[in-house]
């Protein structure tokens, strides 16, 4: 049976290259998956391994607020302690915070949130061993600065030239006096590092004379556990310390849990691959067994039994498998190092390492591709052993029983019915347990519609096929009858391609709500004309609010200030802003009171806070600030929520008088005549040209709130089109095959009249009612999950409103009819192509 298997693979070659490329995909994108994180978790361990070498002891300082104001980190004193304890050979203490550096034009290097600001901590030889220079030399006064390679590279700068450099504070210029290479994560993440005399970076992040963290190196054959106990008697009680060999196994540790996300989230999409890869398989294996229906019945007569029929075909399906995983594996190899390469295309730099070629991802390999074929072929070679001999040998084959389809469209029924049920409840429900629920029903009516796929093809594609026959004539209505004269079929080759467009039409309408909901939020809330901010997501400066304030044309200004004070027993966050110009940058919603009460020292409260906390217009309540200052405010208005602003808004001048560094996260300003170039150009110079700062108008607000989603959609897209392109590949198969069965009919249409070209186009048009179907199944389907997960979060979301996204599915339903006619190139050549005597003639 084995040797009639292996023949019966050579014999079909062609027909089960489709087949041999969905599992090769899916395999491929397994193993690639699992070779590019072991690649990248060694890479990095490797470089926390390497930062942490020669550290026998870390010590770092994060004081509370309170503790802040008496110790804001590690002294100098506490340095000098350490470096006089048995077995220190050095302490080198660091101090860090945001940095940036423009380039020629002007604009920012590297990625806002990774550009960072450090140190220069020179040991007894002058070096400072985070830093290999490649030219120049550190910074030895408080006009230099040195740069890392990429930045340097990027900006064009060489030593000896002027570098503007912001940070939190004003911009100002410095001489680069040395260029180096570092393995300092902000780099590697795409950022850019700026390296400070050691008095000016204490000055700038921190305060003169303290520093965040030490690195402690021992001598030879100290211990580095009695080390650590020793440190951490010299140390302020605020400060946490631990062994560089246990730091950097924690990295390790946070490595290993950052890549198993991301192990996770592309595995779980090689998943679905696989998942559209069985239809596409069992579609192959249902139709050679139905062309071999004389063959398996001979063997029955001559005494092979049901079960050897079975693993026959299973046998076929484990040699297929075995063939797409060898060449899936090698092809996951490749496309391990392309997303090595393709790193680089986001700014993000992998740490130098060899490619790793572990034990694991071959086996996964050569598993997955081999049982999830021998799993699809399972059910078809079930099927051909149920053939009667006799039944078989005389052409009859075994079509399915009326009880055989009644009970699958029940299963399917109930299943759908099950799922639909599900996801409603967790529509309903909300929350993380409510997308729980959907999720598990999104599952079980994916199932179920699979299941009663073949029910539904014969009236959907009922409703389609007039148009066909109205506008194609007789290739139309051929076309059509095609299409549902094997339900089953039909079904299969439509399910792989409902499935994917069911993820991709579920991303789409939720994408396309939130990014609705997040415009109404930005258009409806903002009256400002920008909005200010810092690259870094950090905060800006009191001088830059100044700045702006005398910038001409500016009619209005508003920070939006963090603050917070106990009220009524509960810490509250609160909005500093500045009265009477409040409401001409943001659109508050007032329902007591006024806003003009803040100018008089008083309190707005938001409406939920206020029925929360039982207050009203007009109360007078204790409060106590974060530097442990009492005082009583009044509430002067209440207003409705708004993301923009906390549930308390208060006079900033009162949170000033309580906090040593006011952290403002943005400024609104309101410009006399509305946005224009001259008015952000005029901005952007009251405030240095600092190329840390963002002025964003109104459009830069909405790409800046949902420029993550149309990111995050555009990467799920590309990662789905392998789960349409296998779909794609199975709508070739199911036509190359049916062409092959068909040759006798088409040979006849052809005797009768059909010319070439209505046969190129009855063939092109079952394959595009066949895609069409998937397709309307698949948005369908994926609108109602979309609305469906969408409910989940709409009390979190103001402004939410299910948004179906008519574009991109009058776009959906086209691509799906162009993967038809794509799809049927090949077929319709050859049905063409078929010598229409030979054709009558064949069996």
């Amino acid at each position: 049976m084995f040797r009639t298997a292996l023949r019966n693979v050579l014999a079909h070659k062609a027909r089960l290259l489709m087949t041999v490329l969905a599992v090769m995909l899916g395999v491929a994108f397994v193993s690639g998956t699992l070779v590019f994180t072991d690649t990248l978790s060694q890479a990095f361990r490797n470089q926390s391994a390497k930062s942490y070498d020669d550290v026998a002891v870390a010590v770092e300082m994060h004081p509370n607020p309170e503790e802040a104001r008496k110790t804001p980190g590690l002294s100098q004193q506490v340095v000098d302690k350490v470096a006089k304890l048995d077995g220190v050979a050095s302490v080198t203490p660091r101090v860090d915070g945001f940095a940036g550096v423009p380039d020629k034009d002007g604009k920012l290097i590297g990625l806002g949130w990774a550009n960072k600001g450090a140190n220069f901590a020179p040991g007894k030889d002058g070096k400072d061993r985070a830093y290999a220079f490649t030219t120049g030399n550190g910074p030895a006064s408080a006009g230099q600065i040195a740069l890392d390679k990429d930045t340097a590279d990027k900006g064009g700068y060489k030593v000896g030239d002027t570098v503007r450099v912001a940070t939190n504070g004003p911009v100002k210029e410095y001489e680069l006096s040395g260029v180096f290479t570092t393995e300092d994560g902000a780099v590697n993440a795409g950022g850019s590092l700026v390296v400070f005399d050691n008095a000016v970076a204490q000055k700038l992040y921190l305060k003169p004379g303290y520093f965040q963290n030490l690195a402690v190196t021992a001598t030879p054959g100290t211990d580095a556990d009695k080390l650590l106990d020793e440190v951490l008697t010299v140390v302020p009680k605020a400060a946490t310390a631990q062994t560089g060999a246990a730091l950097a196994d924690q990295q390790a540790k946070d490595i290993e849990a950052g890549m198993g996300a991301l192990n996770q989230m592309l595995l779980g999409f090689a998943g679905i691959a696989l998942f559209v890869g069985i239809f596409l398989i069992s579609n192959t294996f249902t139709m050679l067994v139905a062309q071999r229906t004389k063959e398996l019945a001979l063997m029955r007569a001559v005494g092979a039994s049901r079960k050897q029929i079975t693993r026959s075909v299973l046998a076929e399906a484990g040699l297929v498998g075995l063939v797409a995983s060898a060449v899936g594996y090698v092809l996951g190899i490749g496309l391990a190092v392309g997303l090595r390469s393709a790193m680089g295309a986001f700014e993000l730099k992998v740490p130098d390492g060899d490619l790793v070629l572990g034990a694991a991802p071959a086996v996964s390999a050569f598993a997955v591709g081999v049982l999830i074929t021998m799993l699809a072929a399972w059910l078809p070679g079930r099927r051909a052993a149920k053939i009667p001999p006799v039944a078989a040998m005389s052409s009859v084959h075994a079509t399915a029983s009326t009880k055989s389809l009644v009970v699958r469209n029940s299963i399917g029924a109930a299943l759908t019915a099950l799922g639909v049920v599900l996801i409603v409840l967790g529509a309903g429900q909300g929350g993380d347990d409510g997308r729980m629920l959907i999720a598990g029903g999104a599952f079980v009516t994916l199932i179920g519609v699979i299941v009663l796929i073949p029910f539904l093809s014969r009236p959907v594609i009922a409703v389609l096929r007039p148009l066909f026959v109205n506008v194609f004539g007789v290739s139309g209505k051929l076309a059509g009858l095609n299409a549902v004269r094997n339900p089953r079929r039909t079904g299969a080759t439509a399910s792989a391609l409902a499935i994917g467009l069911t993820l991709v039409t579920g991303l789409s309408v939720l994408g396309a709500t939130v990014g609705s909901a997040i415009d109404k939020m930005t258009v409806d809330q903002i009256k400002a004309d920008y909005m200010i901010s810092m690259a870094s997501d950090s905060g800006l400066g009191k001088e830059t609010l100044a700045a702006l304030e005398k910038a001409p044309g500016v009619t209005a200004v508003s920070p939006q200030q963090a603050g917070a004070f106990e009220l009524k027993g509960d810490f509250v966050s609160a909005s500093g802003v500045t009265p009477g110009a409040v409401e001409q940058v943001l659109d508050l919603t007032v329902v007591n009171g006024s806003l003009s009460s803040l100018g008089k020292g008083q309190i707005a409260v938001e409406q939920k806070t206020a029925t929360k906390r039982g207050l009203k217009v007009g109360d007078t309540v204790p409060v106590e600030y974060l530097d442990k200052q009492k005082g009583r405010l009044t509430v002067g208005a209440v207003y409705e929520g708004s993301e923009f602003v906390s549930p308390v808004l208060i006079d900033r001048k009162v949170i000033d008088a309580h906090e040593q560094q006011p952290y403002i996260r943005e400024i609104y300003v309101a410009m006399d005549g509305g946005p224009s170039d001259a008015h952000q150009k005029a901005l952007s110079k009251a405030m240095g040209d600092n190329p840390a700062i963002r002025v964003m108008d109104h459009k830069d607000i909405r790409d800046y709130y949902g420029g993550p989603i149309n990111i995050m959609l555009n990467i799920m897209y590309g990662l789905l089109g392998m789960a349409l392109i296998i779909a794609v590949l199975g709508v070739v198969n199911t036509l190359a095959m049916s062409v092959f069965e068909r040759q006798q009919e088409i040979g006849m249409l052809r005797a009768i009249g059909l010319d070439r070209r209505r046969v190129k186009r009855m063939v092109r048009l079952e394959a595009v009612v066949i895609s069409v179907f998937g397709a309307v199944v698949g948005i369908g389907l994926g609108s109602f999950l979309g609305w469906a997960i969408g409910e989940t979060f709409k009390n979190s979301l103001p402004g939410y409103a299910l948004v179906l996204p008519w574009d991109r599915i009058g776009i959906f339903l086209v691509l799906a009819g162009l993967v038809g006619v794509l799809a049927s190139l090949w077929p319709a050549r050859s049905a063409a192509r078929l010598n229409m005597l030979a054709a009558i003639k064949a069996e």
